[in-house]
């Protein structure tokens, strides 16, 4: 009679959970989940499901990777200064935010970030410095405004552009650089828009992709998308799909992904490779205005959102090429 062993030349590996050491086509035994489970390698992207936050809500400020996140503000109701970590499994409360607001928006890591900006009300410029800890009110943007994208490595390191201003034509195309101390301005986006996508390594690289057209304060859906190379703001190749109000941004200016808020279906996807977009498989719940984290166009995260109604759930993003683990079910 033939064995794994026999066949494969290994027995298979006991393991209490995944296996982060398998390698392309290993079985092992979950001793946990009490079943047989095997690496592959994707060949399409996907979604699959995260822990849900412990407080719904949308239009929150978010930053960091697919495992070791951070969202904070937002709406439930009300305003809130709720700020949550995720450690790629679940979200726990860690300390708020000193100034309740929506529409802001973060850059940096779970343990050294900023978020700016949002809508208190009114719009504000706001800048809050989070150490791992707790969050340090630091010096202002010199533009108020909400509904604006934002990325960074660091709480020393962040560029804020783009936004809703009150009153015509409402989008605003400014840009800001943050460098630990306090914004400088910066050349201004070619086109005015308010709730684009970002993405980004650091505040001489960056993304701004979509977005609300100016001149109504519930704007039509845009497809550009802009490179920031710490020097001017230059246009590149459109979405497929033209996309405002609040849609989710991840990765850098080679490999970004951007997700939800696609009418009809509010949860359309799209890959960047550098070059061009590419349609994705959609998000499991369409939402709008959502928490946004991730690496690169193969590791993401989604949270919150309004679908309607106000979401707590988390989506996390695999891409095609990605080491994914199968159940063996029969």
């Amino acid at each position: 009679m033939s064995t794994y062993k026999k066949e494969v030349g290994t027995g298979v590996q006991n393991n209490a959970g995944d296996y982060t050491g398998a390698v392309e086509g290993q079985l092992w035994y979950n001793s946990t989940d009490k079943s047989f489970q095997f690496r592959s390698i994707s060949t399409v992207g996907a979604w699959s499901t995260g822990g849900n936050m412990n407080t719904a809500r949308y239009a929150l400020g978010a930053m960091g990777t697919q495992d070791a996140a951070l969202g904070a503000g937002g709406l439930t109701t009300v305003r809130v200064a709720v700020t949550e970590s995720y450690d790629g499994t679940s979200w726990t409360e860690v300390s708020d935010l000193n100034t309740a607001r929506h529409a802001l928006a973060g850059g940096g890591t779970q343990t050294s970030g900023v978020v700016f900006g949002g809508d208190t009300p009114p719009e504000t410029n706001l800048t809050e410095s989070w150490n791992g800890t707790s969050w340090t009110a630091v010096n202002t943007l010199n533009t108020a405004r909400s509904s604006l994208g934002g990325t960074g490595s660091s709480n020393t390191n962040a560029i804020a552009f783009g936004g809703y201003v009150p009153g015509p034509p409402y989008g605003t195309a400014v840009s800001e650089k943050w460098n630990g101390t306090s914004w400088s301005s910066t050349p201004s986006l070619n086109t005015a828009r308010y709730a684009l996508a970002d993405a980004g390594a650091d505040n001489t690289s960056a993304i701004a992709a979509g977005g609300s057209n100016p001149g109504s304060p519930f704007g039509g859906h845009a497809t550009l998308t802009e490179i920031w190379n710490d020097t001017s703001w230059t246009e590149v190749s459109d979405l497929n799909v033209g996309r405002g109000g609040g849609l989710g941004g991840a990765g850098t200016v080679t490999s970004a992904l951007v997700f939800g808020n696609a009418p009809p279906t509010v949860g359309a996807t799209e890959s960047w490779n550098g070059t061009s977009w590419t349609i994705e498989t959609s998000l499991s719940t369409g939402r709008t205005e959502l928490g946004d984290a991730g690496a690169n166009n193969t590791s993401a995260l989604a949270f919150g959102g309004e679908g309607p109604p106000v979401l707590n759930a988390t989506e996390e993003w695999t891409g095609a090429g990605s080491p994914v683990t199968e159940t063996i079910t029969d």
